[in-house]
């Protein structure tokens, strides 16, 4: 099977205390069609840095990344957000809040759509955004609701619901349930885990949750100092308890 996305020896340095420093030092990973890849890591490890040169949010130093045999290593932002969907740690990012929870998703749905002046046609789509929040109790009936009104989980999963309208080419979770209370925490890691297998997406999840690392996904990498040190496989992630990895941290 052909990766969806190589990472081939990314490296990513700073100057930092009168010194280089390599955030990413040597990343080498692929990511194939319908995995789930958690990644774990303590603070400074390079996970978001690793998301960044994902996206094109921050340049790698060297190394190539290459989306569908692509090199995309010198496209910006704005070209690789055609293909990848990210979901941030704050649930304030992500959304315009401003404008209502159906005015979010149809400009979420026209993502990597030339932009001129013309009808919004957003009758014409709700629709397909009842349907998609009816089983959502956070955001059913909210469809009309100022996103600037919404709490942190119902904001949260629009900012989810969002970056998956489109069945992204890779869809990246940057510790976006850290901010929520436990119980709509849990609610939101549950609508993940479903929606990535029945939609059959391929996402990468950063965490620092041992019990969400060791529930979700069907592969495991975690990071240190810039490096990978553990990239688990279905079968040996199957076997792994949270304290097989206190010894990372």
């Amino acid at each position: 099977m052909k990766p969806i996305m190589e990472i081939d020896n990314a490296v990513k340095t700073i100057y930092n205390d009168n010194q280089n420093l390599n955030i990413l030092d040597g990343i080498n990973l692929k990511i194939y069609p319908k995995d789930f890849i958690v990644v774990l890591g303590t603070n400074g490890a390079g996970k978001s840095t690793l998301l960044d040169a994902i996206t094109g949010a921050n340049s790698i130093t060297s190394g190539k990344i290459l989306l569908n045999d692509d090199d995309i290593t010198g496209k910006n932002l704005a070209k690789r957000s055609k293909f990848i969907s990210r979901v941030y740690q704050d649930p304030k990012l992500g959304t315009s809040p401003r404008m209502t929870v159906a005015e979010n998703l149809l400009l979420a749905k026209r993502r990597g759509l030339p932009r001129r002046l013309r009808l919004r046609h957003l009758k014409d789509n709700m629709e397909s955004f009842e349907k998609l929040t009816a089983d959502l109790p956070t955001l059913d009936n909210r469809l009309n609701t100022f996103t600037d009104n919404l709490s942190g989980g119902q904001r949260q999963t629009l900012s989810f619901l969002m970056a998956i309208i489109q069945k992204p080419e890779l869809l990246l979770l940057d510790e976006h349930t850290a901010a929520l209370d436990p119980q709509t925490s849990q609610e939101l890691m549950e609508l993940t885990d479903k929606t990535v297998k029945d939609k059959e997406l391929t996402c990468l999840m950063v965490t620092h949750n041992l019990s969400e690392a060791v529930k979700y996904g069907n592969r495991l990498i975690v990071l240190k100092k810039g490096k990978i040190i553990l990239d688990l496989d279905t079968e040996a992630k199957a076997k792994l308890k949270e304290e097989d990895l206190l010894e990372y941290f």
